[in-house]
């Protein structure tokens, strides 16, 4: 099932929970709901820095313990976002977001996460109205015409690096990464990955060492 890093996130302002609203679906406010609106519309480029290696993606498969559905959920380790339901005290509610791994650089890792949660509260990205659920049930059990409508994080380090070259403008905000930075990173991860591919594995030589 491979190790994930979660990332469990709650916001406080003048010592006041900010994510609670006790009307609000599973307890959140409108302001927690943008913020995971956010998370998920920029999912895949925020791989390329939580998941940045070419071992990442052996863990993100379908059918697994680790979430390939970009959605939110109550209590549902299928969804990219998951909100713990025994979490229900005003200063407990919190999501986590599931992707990442230890792989990362937490600084550029827990950094992108905070740029598009804030992304998604500053624009008022509603996560249900852009059909990021909420889907409270096992994603792996939907049927095969349900599944198409919700989208997959990237499959590959490759793939990664592709959404970030193509969402990257809401991590410039404030100047906290600088363009740069992240052209840097994109060289020098495609390289990784490169290497990688040109590898032979171990694996290979059982399936074709003898045709």
């Amino acid at each position: 099932a491979g190790n994930g890093m979660h990332v469990h996130m709650h916001l406080f302002k003048n010592g006041a929970p900010i994510f609670y609203d006790e009307a609000g679906y599973s307890g959140l406010s409108q302001q927690a709901l943008c913020f995971i609106g956010g998370i998920l519309k920029h999912a895949p480029a925020l791989c390329a820095l939580a998941n940045p290696s070419t071992n990442s993606y052996k863990r993100l498969v379908p059918g697994y313990e680790a979430p390939v559905s970009i959605c939110f959920a109550t209590a549902n380790r299928s969804a990219v976002i998951r909100i713990p339901d025994y979490a229900k005290l005003p200063h407990q509610k919190r999501f986590e977001y599931r992707a990442g791994d230890a792989t990362c650089n937490p600084y550029l890792a827990y950094s992108a996460m905070l740029m598009a949660g804030i992304d998604g509260m500053l624009n008022r990205i509603d996560p249900a109205e852009q059909g990021y659920g909420p889907y409270d049930l096992n994603l792996y059990d939907l049927p095969e015409s349900e599944k198409k409508k919700v989208k997959g994080l990237p499959t590959s380090l490759d793939a990664a690096l592709d959404a970030l070259e193509a969402d990257y403008a809401f991590l410039l905000a404030g100047n906290v990464f600088p363009k740069r930075l992240l052209e840097i990173w994109v060289d020098r991860k495609r390289k990784e990955a490169g290497k990688v591919s040109l590898t032979p594995h171990p694996a290979e030589f059982g399936l074709y060492y003898d045709l």
